[in-house]
Parts: C-alpha cells; sequence; structure tokens
C-alpha cells in the first residue's frame, strides 16, 4: 500500500553537523551518507523541535501524499482527521523539487534540491535511485529516527 506513495527510503547515518558553519539558531544542515543505496545527503533540519546527533541513524521517506490509499495532497491539512503516511513518522515537512542536475561518466551522478519553505534538501547518488523525480514536484520528507 504505503510502496507506490513512497518515492524513495533508505536509511541514513549523520556524519556532520553545519559542515560549513552555523548560519541559523534553529535550524541544522545535517550531512548524511545512506546504508543500502549509497545516496549522500544534505538536509536543514528544525534542530529546536527534531534535534539529530553525529552517529544518529534515521529512516528518510520522500512522497508524493501523505494518503495512505495514493490520492493527491489537497494541500491542507487536518490533524487526526483520518490516518495518514505521516502518523508512521516523528518529522514531516512539505516542499517543492526545484533543480534536478546529472553529470554521466564511469560513476554517473545526480542531485536532486529540494526546498521546504527555505529548509533545503540536497540529495545526491545513483540515478537509478532518483531518475523518476520531476521538477516542480511536491514532496513530503519524512523522518524517523532508529
Amino acid at each position: 500500500m504505503a510502496g507506490s506513495i513512497i518515492m524513495f527510503e533508505d536509511i541514513f547515518v549523520v556524519d556532520k553537523l553545519d559542515p560549513d558553519g552555523k548560519k541559523f539558531d534553529k535550524v541544522t544542515r545535517i550531512e548524511a551518507r545512506s546504508h543500502n543505496l549509497e545516496m549522500f545527503m544534505h538536509l536543514d533540519i528544525n534542530t529546536e523541535i527534531y534535534p539529530m546527533a553525529v552517529g544518529e541513524k534515521f529512516t528518510l521517506a520522500l512522497a508524493h501524499t501523505l494518503n495512505l490509499d495514493g490520492t493527491p495532497d489537497t494541500g491542507y491539512y487536518t490533524p487526526g482527521l483520518k490516518r495518514s503516511l505521516a502518523d508512521k513518522y516523528e518529522y514531516v515537512m512539505h516542499g517543492k523539487l526545484y533543480k534536478i542536475s546529472e553529470r554521466e561518466g564511469k560513476s554517473p551522478r545526480a542531485e536532486i534540491y529540494v526546498s521546504y519553505g527555505g529548509l533545503l534538501m540536497m540529495l545526491q547518488g545513483d540515478p537509478a535511485h532518483i531518475s523518476h523525480f520531476e521538477l516542480d514536484q511536491r514532496i513530503f520528507l519524512l523522518v524517523r529516527k532508529l
């Protein structure tokens, strides 16, 4: 059921916090690598409400809707109204994919960039894992610590 809703999912480990220095009081940029798909990620997290530490493991999922039946999201959130994908995670953001880039060569790489209201995510790795994403697509980011 949730398999068709989730467009990407893997387990990540936090390698660094604020690799380019602290920019904002309540936001931390985490640098993380994934276990299974060998992906690399920068992700801005509101660490006032969801603190993260170096060495911490978490599951990250990207989905096009929170509706368990796969129907498109309406853009309105009504807590407690019905069960959703968000019930299985601790931290959820909604954003828009604004850039896709690919690099050819003997080890091709692809990157997607998503803005979650100014909190940014860059996900980089094998193009096969992120080739189904589209520019201007709306994407939910869901995180749960392990």
